[in-house]
């Protein structure tokens, strides 16, 4: 089962059920799972920043590692901060726009990528980054995460 990315920013997880002594058998004889098959994690939760990069490679296998460039990290703190500027009702015109005002969305994405497979220190620090560069405190990181997943969604749409 792939991970699947929700419209809310949440993430589902496929969930490898607890094998116990005593396993349950259907009418085929093959073992039922305890427990559930899937979890839903957000933004700030243990483990979402490791799944939203699998998630993003899911979207392309074959990409390789990302690497980020010096003009598009300035473009990913830019619309990074852009998006986080504005209220939550309309954020998805937010991103939308952000996007569509990148020279180079490609890099961008991967500065964003970049960022992601550092987890949440790395997040954190980008933040703070973000804010050092465009003014203004610092995102919190499980914001800024879900920003990120944001706008990589829409790169790649």
């Amino acid at each position: 089962m792939e991970i699947v990315r929700n419209d809310d920013g949440t993430l589902t997880v496929p969930v490898t059920p607890e094998r116990h002594g005593d396993t349950e058998l259907d009418a085929a004889g093959q073992e039922v799972p305890s427990g559930p098959s899937t979890m839903t994690l957000h933004p700030g939760e243990g483990g979402y920043d490791e799944a939203l990069a699998e998630w993003d490679l899911q979207q392309d296998p074959d990409r390789g590692a990302a690497v980020s460039t010096a003009s598009g990290r300035d473009e990913a703190m830019a619309v990074v901060h852009t998006v986080a500027e504005h209220p939550d009702d309309d954020v998805a015109e937010a991103v939308a726009d952000a996007v569509d005002e990148l020279d180079d969305p490609e890099a961008s994405a991967e500065a964003l990528r970049h960022v992601l497979v550092g987890g949440v220190p790395s997040v954190d620090a980008f933040a703070a980054e973000v804010a050092e560069a465009e003014g203004g405190e610092p995102v919190p990181a499980h914001r800024v995460t879900k920003i990120i997943g944001q706008v990589l969604a829409e790169i790649d749409s």
